[in-house]
């Protein structure tokens, strides 16, 4: 892993992927702490946070697009599957060397609450804290680039279809005032979910019988739940799609300045569940 770790990160900083991402953020960054913690003398640097968060609609995509996906396009990949180290270790050493780039910038933003505290009050916890759910949050958002990037071997569609996703998680909480809160909406959601996780399956396992069969007991297990108690699926899709608004996690630490250690996790557990899924994808194509 480490041998994949090295080649990725300084195949980063010898083009200008790197060094780009680093200056874009720092830059972006450095102009709202001039304005809002220097000039207006707002003593949070956590919220300056908040308003660089839109860049990593522009910045992860260019980050993520070229992980698998040229890999794949140049048939370079065919070297990493047939190589003796595990698909875990080769898709866990792409993700570090991704983070690492984005850990750059989150160090030195580890400077400004100093530069806070020379000229007036600072609250390190916060703004710590602030910084460190901030990478965390970038590092979700680098496994499902990376995911993406796995599944096509252009890297115009890699960066489009990170960006698409990334805008609707940015824009989840707007989304979900206008989700139903039926009950009968509800079933229609779960039975649509159900079904998009059945195709994932089937195109994993290209198996028939196993995904028919859980669509069916799934849809028959939901619709005889609705029949005996529908009262459940009232607002259903609000509740639980309104768990996937990450960044509210973060900006509940600027808002209230209270830390989320559940929203941590749910980061750190998305991070692991996306980083298996890209495992999953590269396995089926080394055996298929």
């Amino acid at each position: 892993m480490a041998a994949i770790y090295k080649r990725e990160l300084r195949s980063y900083f010898h083009s200008m992927i790197g060094p780009v991402i680093v200056a874009v953020l720092v830059a972006f960054t450095g102009v709202y702490f001039m304005a809002y913690n220097l000039n207006a003398g707002y003593p949070y640097f956590a919220y300056t946070l908040s308003g660089a968060l839109i860049v990593f609609l522009a910045i992860i995509p260019i980050l993520t697009m070229r992980s698998f996906s040229e890999e794949r396009k140049n048939k370079t990949d065919q070297l990493l599957l047939t190589a003796p180290i595990s698909i875990s270790k080769v898709v866990l050493g792409k993700f570090f060397s991704m983070a690492t780039v984005l850990l750059i910038p989150n160090l030195i933003f580890c400077l400004f609450p100093l530069i806070i505290k020379a000229q007036g009050n600072a609250f390190f916890l916060v703004d710590y804290t602030s910084i460190f759910s901030f990478f965390l949050l970038g590092c979700v958002y680098i496994s499902i680039g990376m995911f993406l990037s796995s599944l096509t071997e252009s890297t115009i569609i890699a960066a489009i279809s990170t960006f698409g996703v990334l805008l609707v998680l940015y824009l989840w909480k707007g989304i979900m005032q206008f989700m139903p809160s039926s009950a009968i909406s509800g079933l229609v959601g779960v039975i649509v979910l159900l079904t998009i996780l059945v195709s994932y399956i089937f195109q994993m396992t290209k198996n028939w019988l196993i995904s028919g069969a859980i669509e069916v007991v799934g849809v028959i297990a939901s619709i005889v739940t609705y029949i005996v108690k529908s009262s459940l699926f009232d607002n259903l899709l609000g509740n639980w799609l309104g768990k996937l608004d990450l960044t509210s996690i973060f900006t509940g630490i600027v808002e209230n300045n209270i830390v989320d250690v559940s929203g941590l996790v749910l980061y750190l557990s998305i991070i692991a569940v996306f980083i298996f899924l890209t495992i999953q994808t590269i396995q089926k194509r080394r055996w298929s």
